[in-house]
C-alpha cells in the first residue's frame, strides 16, 4: 500500500521549478532516504509533502495519511533558538494537535512530555533554555517533540548533519523503531555511508527523477554520476531546461 504518491509533480518557488515532473511512489511503512547533489530539491520535496508549498502542477497524494497526522523535522539551523523557551515547554509544543493552540496540559500530558525527553536522553535538563543546548542536544529535543505527534508518517530534513556520533547512533534508534511500528519514515540525508547502512529504500533526485529502489541499486557511482551532471546543466536559466534537465538547445 502507498503512502505517498508523486504524480507528475513540479515544485518550486515564484513560478521557477525547483523539482520536475517527478512520479514516484513511496510505500506505507517504508525506511526511505531522499539524496542528491546540493540544489537538487530535497528539502523542497518535503515541504511538498508536509504541504508547506503546494505544487505548480501535478499533485502529491498522502493516500492514507491526514495532514495533521505527519511530523516535521526541518534543518535545525531554521530552528530560531533566541526565543526564551525552555525544553519541556518546546518538547510540550509536539502536544499541539492534541490539546490546541490553546489547551492545557494535563498531568497526563506532562508524563507524556517527560517520557519523551527521558527517551532521547535529556534528563535533568527539562528547564534549561533551548539558547544554551548543544547542537547535539537541540536535535534531541526536535526529536522529542516528534515522538509527542505520534504521526505515521515522519520526515526529516537533514537529521543527523553536525551532530556527534553518539548522537546519531541514539536517535537513529528512534527511526527505526518508528520503521518497526510500521510508520513511513522519509528522510533527507547526505551522509551516504549511513544511507547506504541504515536505509532500506533510497529515491535519488536532481532536480528530476534519477532513480528510485533498494539502496543498493540507487546509490552507485553511475547514478551519482549522473544526477550530478543533471544538476550542473540545471544550472543554467530554467527556461533553458527542458523537462529530463538537459539544456535545451
Amino acid at each position: 500500500m502507498s503512502a505517498i504518491e508523486f504524480d507528475t509533480v513540479t515544485l518550486g518557488y515564484d513560478n521557477i521549478a525547483a523539482i520536475r515532473n517527478l512520479s514516484a511512489t513511496i510505500l506505507q511503512g517504508s525506511l526511505t532516504a531522499i539524496v542528491g547533489p546540493n540544489g537538487a530539491g530535497k528539502s523542497t520535496l518535503l515541504r511538498g509533502i508536509e504541504g508547506e508549498i503546494v505544487p505548480l502542477s501535478g499533485r502529491i497524494q498522502c493516500q492514507s495519511t491526514p495532514m495533521h497526522n505527519i511530523a516535521y523535522l526541518p534543518q535545525a539551523n531554521t530552528i530560531d533558538r533566541s526565543f526564551p523557551i525552555s525544553v519541556e515547554e518546546f518538547v510540550a509544543m509536539g502536544l499541539w494537535q492534541s490539546i490546541g493552540a490553546f489547551g492545557g496540559v494535563s498531568k497526563y500530558d506532562r508524563h507524556q512530555v517527560s517520557d519523551a525527553i527521558h527517551a532521547v536522553g535529556l534528563n535533568g535538563l527539562e528547564r534549561r533554555q533551548i539558547s544554551r543546548l548543544s547542537g547535539g542536544q537541540m536535535q534531541r529535543v526536535l526529536f522529542a517533540r516528534l515522538l509527542l505527534q505520534d504521526a505515521s508518517l515522519v520526515l526529516l530534513d537533514e537529521p543527523f548533519t553536525a551532530i556527534d556520533a553518539k548522537t546519531t547512533a541514539d536517535l537513529l534508534i528512534i527511526v527505526k523503531r518508528w520503521h518497526e511500528e510500521g510508520r513511513t519514515v522519509v528522510a533527507v540525508l547526505h551522509d551516504h555511508d549511513l544511507v547506504r547502512e541504515h536505509f532500506p529504500t533510497t529515491l535519488m533526485i536532481a532536480r528530476d527523477l534519477v532513480e528510485h529502489g533498494k539502496t543498493a541499486d540507487v546509490m552507485t557511482a553511475e547514478n551519482f554520476m549522473r544526477a550530478r551532471q543533471m544538476c550542473e546543466a540545471c544550472d543554467s536559466p530554467p527556461e533553458a531546461c527542458d523537462h529530463k534537465g538537459i539544456v535545451a538547445a
